[in-house]
């Protein structure tokens, strides 16, 4: 018997889009981006079993090296893709659909509701499979947020990847509320 596993399914392109585009509003620079490490440590920590992170990329042609080197030294293993289309959607869905035959939890770290229909599959499933959902809750896609059993975690908030506050406005709980933060 093999030690159950959580599968990480890193869309860096999807966080690193919603990062600039929504949250800054602007081109991230390289501090302002999530520490992947800290991911990785929170999900071996927290759900208190062995991590398979996997964090797949475009490289259609041009692998960034420094980026890939720095991946691998945190212990990911990345996946760079080459082809026609939404490469990193087609091979995140395609592991997805692969893990349903496996035992294991699956965390995707994604807003993207191209990949619903497989983390529903997953929910469907009859083996008691821990899913999450990683990525800024305010811009999570409506279709991931509807299945059943599907934890939403926060990147910032939640599992602290960020080495300063981003500037995002969010719901606060009045138990949390300090007006410090606003004066």
């Amino acid at each position: 018997m093999t030690e159950r596993k959580t599968y990480l399914l890193v869309d860096g392109e999807n966080i690193d889009a919603t990062l600039g585009n929504s949250v800054l509003g602007r081109r991230p620079h390289s501090d302002e981006r999530p520490r992947w490490n800290v991911l990785l440590e929170h999900f071996s920590e927290s759900w208190g079993q062995p991590v398979v992170p996997l964090f797949f990329l475009a490289a259609n042609g041009d692998l960034p090296m420094t980026f890939v080197q720095a991946l691998i030294a945190m212990g990911y293993k990345p996946v760079p893709l080459n082809g026609e289309g939404k490469v990193v959607d087609i091979a995140i869905q395609r592991t997805a659909a692969a893990l349903k035959d496996r035992e294991g939890d699956v965390v995707l770290v994604s807003h993207d509701r191209d990949f619903a229909e497989q983390m529903a599959d997953l929910a469907e499933d009859e083996e008691e499979r821990r899913l999450a959902a990683v990525g800024f809750g305010e811009f999570m896609a409506g279709d991931l947020r509807k299945i059943p059993g599907l934890e939403i975690i926060d990147l910032e908030y939640d599992v602290q990847a960020f080495k300063k506050p981003l500037p995002r406005v969010h719901i606060i709980d009045i138990d949390e509320f300090d007006p410090l933060d606003f004066i």
